[in-house]
């Protein structure tokens, strides 16, 4: 399932790829997260629970951070496991400047395998659509407080 889409921030675009190079600050923007580990610059562990009917689906991710044109693009694959369900995920985004501004088109392709993947695509695009929504938001506000220096 392929997403994508732009979103425009209030910030030099250095600042927002320091917010988005920083694997503390991405372990925040996702939905859920119950644990982060970082284990070296290109590496890094999330506990995640996703939001899924009843409860909700824990899932362990390791992300790496495959490539990295430092303040104009960078890609990322993240796999997570858990009971019922293998999520893999490639990202990657493209940062323009535009005045003190920044434009940055993004995509994500999201693939769920087990037996939660088997629901299909009808019942995951709502949900992927919403967890991207929820990250982008997040980063929003990553962005701005690093801008406000809070």
């Amino acid at each position: 399932m392929k997403v994508d889409g732009v979103k425009e921030f209030d910030a030099p675009v250095q600042l927002v790829w320091d917010v988005l190079m920083d694997p503390s600050k991405m372990a925040q923007l996702l939905p859920g997260v119950e644990g982060f580990e970082v284990k070296d610059e290109t590496h890094w562990q999330a506990s995640v629970k996703v939001p899924l009917g009843m409860g909700g689906l824990k899932l362990k991710f390791n992300f790496e951070q495959l490539e990295a044109r430092p303040i104009e693009y960078a890609k990322l694959n993240a796999k997570g496991q858990g009971v019922g369900a293998i999520v893999a995920m490639a990202t990657e985004f493209h940062l323009a400047p535009e005045g003190e501004r920044t434009s940055m088109k993004w995509e994500a392709d999201v693939k769920v395998a087990g037996p939660i993947g088997s629901m299909g695509q009808r019942v995951f695009q709502p949900i992927v659509n919403q967890q991207v929504t929820n990250v982008l938001d997040a980063l929003e506000r990553q962005i701005a407080d690093a801008k406000s220096g809070s």
